[in-house]
């Protein structure tokens, strides 16, 4: 599992034009899903974004999280971080999960999400499967790339 985690002061996705998820301050998250991916990957993976201390204090260092700032998440499927660009120019996909698991494990992630924050409008999402336009404003920027195969294997 990826989660490409981009700290936001502000982002929103679209399908047809007509925003579905818009946040302010706080992570955009990519999420991708593989083939060998399970909930407990996705529990640590949750854990570990929420946890991350990447918004500055008053002194200008990362201290602190996504609930200090009082942040939010939009979440987003793309199965293309698991992009294969190792052979050709055409990337395959093969190691990503079936769209079943990764839709079964990305709604599972939301659910966990809206656990850790419960209030609403806290947590906004993407449409799984569908043709997205994304809009953020990067703040930083701050980008950080979190692995299941990294951070569990």
């Amino acid at each position: 599992m990826r989660f490409v985690i981009q700290r936001v002061t502000r982002a929103s996705v679209s399908v047809e034009q007509q925003t579905i998820g818009a946040i302010g301050k706080g992570f955009l998250v990519l999420i991708g899903v593989g083939q060998e991916d399970t909930r407990e990957i996705a529990d640590r993976l949750v854990r570990k974004m929420v946890g991350l201390r990447i918004f500055e204090d008053g002194e200008g260092k990362t201290n602190l999280s996504l609930s200090d700032v009082c942040g939010s998440l939009l979440l987003v499927s793309q199965f293309t971080l698991y992009a294969d660009c190792r052979k050709g120019n055409r990337p395959s996909f093969t190691k990503a999960g079936s769209p079943d698991l990764a839709e079964e494990l990305y709604e599972y992630i939301i659910s966990a999400c809206k656990e850790h924050f419960p209030q609403a409008g806290r947590v906004a999402t993407g449409s799984f499967g569908a043709e997205m336009e994304i809009s953020l404003v990067n703040d930083g920027p701050f980008t950080i790339v979190l692995d299941s195969a990294e951070l569990c294997g």
